[in-house]
Parts: structure tokens; C-alpha cells; sequence
């Protein structure tokens, strides 16, 4: 008798994606860096107690990083997670279940009361859309704190770089002060040794070959996917280009096409812009960080495009929620809200509105969790870092 040959079930090509259905692809085959990877052995216990040690931190927020960890762990945490980033691609794929999160910008307390809302590492895959640093009092143990979790659970949290993930920003804005005044002057070669590491961080994610994450966002310099898994790391992002633009763009509601941007750096994007490249590319959905909105979400004219911000009360200047984005096996979209109280004596106004079509009617979180209403539960951070030039996020 002849075997039979059984053929492994695949999925209709018609099938329709539960965002839009849009069912063209950019022909790209899925990629084996996927797969799930898993922490070597031996690094397994030490950093589980690194990030035993970190959290410590909730217990009393006004500890930092180096009474902690010695100087020399805070390096073998670097040289640990340089070769698991450089497995993944300049895009670094993964698959739904994911929720997507922006920036944190040193607000490591706040960073645990989102988690404490939307689930940790590894019971949740997550997506990072960069700003680690910068801004907050716990730049550097954001960052460590979630360079430990991508060497103890490589496959489920995929961390992007940010605009302040690079030297000409971070060294300006808090980072770099942070470092010398934790580490003294050996905090000079340290900064050399994050940029190091920042340099071949993604930029940008994919979930599901249907949703497209980055930091900032498109790029005329941008026809297919591909010319991002071609990017060459480690690279540095100079004053234009595609590199700049994945970390600076930002959209508009304010015309269709491509404009210079009031950043003075790279442009601004509008509503044809977005629906055009989803059309060619086959993406269903463009996720970026990169700008406070007063929800922690917002969704450009066409939910196309969703701008996601979580930092809470931004630089202590606006009065802004945090929010993730929670994309499900389905591919269906849905929010998860954070409020915090305001400090004593605080200025804070609302975030403008960034692209929002302010005749569409909003979407409300999914879950929404207000400290507001009872500020005792909330765990109080330390004071905010001093005050650097303004910038936008």
C-alpha cells in the first residue's frame, strides 16, 4: 500500500484581515526570527535576581539604579543583550496576541502601575516603541529594566529604538546627566557604552505582517517594507533620510501629503499619505509613539494610523493618561487607560490633539484604570529630573 501524503492545512489567500481587509502583501516570506527563543541557562539566575533588585524600587521609589547593581553588571547586561537584539531584523517581527506600548521616558514607577493594569512579561508579549530614557528621574533602570526581561524572555517584548535612543538627543535631555550624576565620571563611558547597544536596536516592528510599529513614522524614503529589513546595523540616524524619518516623522490633519515638519527635523505626514502606503504594502494598521495625546491614544482620520503614549502626566507639564494598544490572535484593535494623580502645585495642562479628524467620534478604552479618583493607591514617583530645553516628546 502506497502512503498517503497528508498536506498541511493552509490559510485562504482571500482571507480577510478583522481590521479593514486589506489582503495584499509586500511578498515578503515569514521569517524565521519569529520563532521563539529562550534565555541561555546559566544567565537565567542572575537576571532574575537583577530584576528581583530593580523592582525594589517600587517598594522605595527615591532608590536608584547604583545602590542596586555595580557598575560592572549594568555593563553585562549591555554585552549580554547586544547579539539577542542583533538576532531579530532591523524589523523585528512577532505575532499577535500583542500589546504595544510608547513611550515611558524614565518613569519607572509609572511603567509598573501600566503593568500592574495591562499584564508583565512573559504572560504578555509587548512591543516597545522607544523613549526609554530622557525626561524622568529612572532613565537608566527603564532601559536596564527592560533590557533584563529581553535577555530573560527574548521572544515575548520587542523593544524599538526612539529618537532619544540616539547620542545627539539623550545627551541633551537627561540621560547623560543622569549617568554622571548616578555614576560619577566612569558614567561618560557608560553613556558611550548605551549608544553602543541603542545603535542596533529595531526601527520599527511587525505584528502579524498586518501592523506596522515604529517610533515616529513614514518616510517618502519608504516604498515597501523591505527597505527597512535592509537597514544595516549598528546605525546611527544622521539630520534626513529614512533612519530619521522612522524616529521623527509625525502626522497631520492639517492636509493629505507631505509637509516639512515644525520640528525642524524630517516631515509631517497626512491622511492619503498613510492610506496610500497601506494600499501598496498590504500593512492594515501603522502604530507609532512619539507625541503626547491627552488619552494616551489617538486615531488619525481613517483609523488607519494610532499615535500611543504612556507616560502619565508628561514632564509634569500636561495632564495626560497613559494607554497601550492591545492587538489580539484576531487582529482586533482595543486600548487599556492609565490616570495618575498630578504633584501638589502642579501646571499641568491637556495634551493638544495631533491628527485626530475631530468629526470621528472617539473610541474608549477597553480597560481604564483612574488613581485619580483614590491617589492613596497610587504609588508616588520620585521627583521629576531637572529641567532640560524644551522639545517636543
Amino acid at each position: 500500500k502506497k502512503e498517503e501524503k497528508k498536506e498541511e492545512a493552509k490559510p485562504a489567500d482571500n482571507e480577510k484581515s478583522k481590521i479593514d481587509g486589506n489582503t495584499k502583501s509586500d511578498g515578503a516570506e515569514p521569517s524565521e526570527k519569529t520563532k521563539e527563543r529562550e534565555c541561555p541557562d546559566h544567565l537565567r539566575p542572575w537576571v532574575d535576581d537583577c530584576i528581583r533588585r530593580l523592582e525594589t524600587i517600587l517598594v522605595n521609589p527615591a532608590a536608584f539604579i547604583t545602590q542596586l547593581m555595580h557598575m560592572n553588571e549594568v555593563v553585562n547586561v549591555l554585552q549580554a543583550i547586544t547579539p539577542i537584539i542583533m538576532e531579530e531584523g532591523s524589523l523585528a517581527e512577532c505575532e499577535a496576541p500583542c500589546k504595544v506600548v510608547g513611550d515611558i521616558h524614565g518613569q519607572f514607577v509609572h511603567m509598573h502601575m501600566l503593568f500592574d493594569l495591562i499584564g508583565r512579561v512573559p504572560q504578555e508579549r509587548m512591543m516597545f516603541l522607544g523613549d526609554y530614557v530622557d525626561r524622568g528621574p529612572h532613565s537608566i533602570e527603564v532601559v536596564i529594566y527592560l533590557f533584563c526581561l529581553k535577555i530573560r524572555y527574548p521572544s515575548r517584548i520587542v523593544l524599538l529604538r526612539g529618537n532619544h535612543e540616539t547620542p545627539a538627543v539623550n545627551k541633551i535631555y537627561g540621560f547623560y546627566a543622569e549617568l554622571c550624576n548616578k555614576f560619577g565620571y566612569p558614567g561618560i563611558g557608560l553613556w558611550y557604552d548605551f549608544q553602543s547597544v541603542f545603535n542596533r536596536l529595531p526601527l520599527a516592528g511587525l505584528i502579524s505582517k498586518k501592523v506596522l510599529c515604529m517610533h515616529g513614522g513614514l518616510s517618502p524614503d519608504l516604498p515597501n517594507l523591505d527597505i527597512i529589513r535592509g537597514i544595516v546595523r549598528p546605525c546611527e540616524p544622521l539630520d534626513k533620510g529614512l533612519l530619521i524619518d522612522l524616529l521623527w516623522s509625525d502626522p497631520t490633519n492639517k492636509g493629505e501629503g507631505w509637509f516639512h515638519s515644525i520640528r525642524g527635523i524630517s516631515y509631517m505626514f497626512g491622511k492619503a499619505v498613510v492610506a496610500h502606503f497601506c494600499e501598496k504594502t498590504g500593512v492594515d494598521l501603522i502604530i507609532r509613539a512619539h507625541q503626547v495625546v491627552q488619552d494616551g491614544y489617538e486615531f488619525m482620520g481613517g483609523r488607519k494610523l494610532i499615535t500611543v503614549f504612556s507616560a502619565p502626566n508628561y514632564c509634569n507639564q500636561f495632564s495626560n493618561a497613559a494607554a497601550v494598544v492591545c492587538i489580539d490572535a484576531e487582529l482586533k484593535v482595543s486600548f487599556q487607560q492609565m490616570a495618575v494623580p498630578l504633584q501638589p502645585g502642579s501646571r499641568a495642562k491637556p495634551a493638544p490633539v495631533i491628527a485626530a479628524d475631530p468629526n470621528e467620534p472617539k473610541v474608549q478604552p477597553a480597560l481604564r484604570k483612574d488613581y485619580r479618583s483614590n491617589p492613596v493607591a497610587a504609588p508616588q514617583a520620585a521627583a521629576p529630573a531637572p529641567a532640560a530645553p524644551p522639545t517636543p516628546a
